[in-house]
């Protein structure tokens, strides 16, 4: 089988194009946005991820002979769109924010204007890359947040779903503020630093702990950080690193890295383990601490005091028991030349799109550098540049004017027309950038517990815009309801 990704669609997405295809609507250009509802973790913000992954998607975005061969077999797709399908590529347009962008609930982090069977057949991979590349991202920026100036090393390639998870975990990890991993492969598809220590298995496999890391210094001397917890940190393990680093290390001129403790009490072993290094000559060896660390357990570590140089985190950054949510809706259609605002009403508010084509605005104070707050507006809308006010989109008496500000415009040109126009940043200044666009969120909006709610506003023209499709929509589902109440009411009176 070959690399080609196209087909990694949900299939009633073909099913949809197929429809399209033969009500004779393939030409018909909308735009999809791609958007999520909660950010992940309770917490305040959410930071951007995957769209290296979408761009790759769509640059590579063709329906070859061994993917129409394999619809046909399905035997649900005629010929006609199938012959289709061979010559279709990317022709439209994608906005996007960056990848490590502070993003937030209902605003649009990337929007894809194409034919509709075109911009139909992206949603699943566009989403999968979106959800997946956000969630590794924010929680590696929420716990090496909480690490602060601590070094965290992302270890969760076996926590990870699967290998290309687990890769691509690593990067986006690196980008939310990891200084490296223990990813072999990452290490070398995308230039991260490769970090790692020593197992218990390599200790087990000894008949005595001493030799074990005896084994272990002779085959790594310049590199020695050993494991002290697989039997008894404090009476065998650090004993053990101990000895072996005066009989071996110092005498032949290698340094004694350190210890790790992957188990027990870490904050009080820590503490032990320090003094005793101290003791022995060894205030130069670290002490890198792991088992399962999360944002929190990191925090009331360092609150009672636990002595850390280095943090290993690994299923809590590559596989963390959250999501991010991420949707993907059609909110415009072009009819003449026309953009049509179209909207998805539920009985659940959260679950109503804000709907149109749509800019993506956020002030930031002068004085502090600080993100205010963002706004959503129509593409015809100018936002001021010396005053505004901001309303909440739903709760419009909860309202913030601000003045002395900068705005930005969110979204980059990715693709226009089907040509890629974005230069994609390396790595490094991705993780850079993360950085800077975390340090202009407010410290009680990036807070880990019941941290506050960032403005996320639409402009007055954009929020009369959604109340009235909001009242259509009700005027059209309000008839037949009230069909059926006059149909009722004349079999009763019968």
């Amino acid at each position: 089988m070959n690399n080609n990704k196209t087909l990694m669609t949900d299939f009633y997405e073909l099913t949809m194009a197929q429809t399209y295809f033969n009500e004779g609507k393939k030409d018909q250009q909308v735009y999809f946005d791609i958007f999520f509802r909660k950010n992940p973790f309770d917490g305040g913000y959410t930071m951007s991820g995957g769209l290296e992954e979408t761009i790759d998607f769509i640059k590579n975005f063709k329906f070859g002979e061994e993917e129409i061969d394999y619809l046909k077999s399905l035997g649900v797709f005629n010929e006609k769109f199938l012959n289709y399908l061979k010559d279709l590529k990317f022709k439209g347009d994608v906005y996007a924010v960056p990848d490590g962008t502070a993003v937030f609930p209902n605003e649009p982090v990337l929007t894809v204007k194409a034919d509709i069977v075109t911009a139909q057949l992206l949603e699943t991979a566009l989403l999968a890359n979106f959800n997946h590349g956000s969630l590794v991202t924010t929680a590696a920026k929420r716990i090496t947040n909480e690490a602060g100036n601590i070094p965290v090393m992302e270890f969760g390639a076996r926590r990870a779903r699967g290998i290309d998870s687990a890769i691509e975990a690593s990067k986006h990890a690196f980008v939310g503020g990891c200084v490296g991993t223990s990813n072999t492969y990452a290490g070398m598809k995308y230039n991260i630093p490769v970090l790692g220590t020593m197992a218990h298995s390599l200790v087990t496999d000894c008949e005595d702990e001493y030799d074990a890391f005896l084994e272990y210094a002779k085959s790594n001397p310049d590199n020695c950080l050993f494991l002290v917890d697989t039997y008894d940190t404090l009476r065998s393990g650090i004993p053990n690193a101990i000895k072996v680093a005066n009989d071996y290390l110092k005498p032949n001129g290698y340094p004694f890295k350190g210890i790790r403790i992957d188990s027990g009490d870490l904050a009080y072993l820590s503490k032990e383990a320090r003094k005793m290094l101290d003791e022995a000559g060894y205030p130069d060896a670290k002490i890198c601490l792991s088992n399962g660390l999360n944002e929190y357990s990191i925090r009331d570590l360092l609150k009672q005091g636990a002595v850390i140089d280095s943090i290993g985190a690994g299923d809590n950054i590559a596989a963390p028991k959250e999501r991010v949510g991420g949707v993907y809706k059609l909110v415009a259609v072009e009819e003449k030349d026309k953009i049509i605002p179209k909207i998805k009403v539920s009985d659940d508010t959260a679950k109503t799109i804000n709907p149109g084509r749509k800019i993506a605005y956020r002030f930031y104070d002068l004085e502090t550098g600080y993100a205010i707050g963002d706004v959503l507006a129509l593409p015809d809308e100018i936002i001021p540049d010396k005053k505004y006010t901001l309303v909440h989109p739903v709760e419009t008496w909860k309202k913030q004017e601000i003045e002395n500000y900068r705005k930005r415009q969110l979204q980059e040109p990715i693709f226009i027309n089907g040509e890629l126009v974005y230069e994609q940043p390396d790595l490094k200044e991705r993780q850079k950038y993360c950085d800077e666009e975390f340090k202009t969120l407010y410290p009680e909006v990036t807070r880990i517990n019941e941290p506050h709610e960032y403005y996320m506003d639409l402009t007055d023209k954009l929020r009369e815009l959604k109340n009235q499709l909001i009242e259509m929509h009700k005027n059209k589902t309000d008839k037949p309801k009230q069909l059926v109440k006059r149909v009722n009411e004349t079999r009763k009176t019968k």
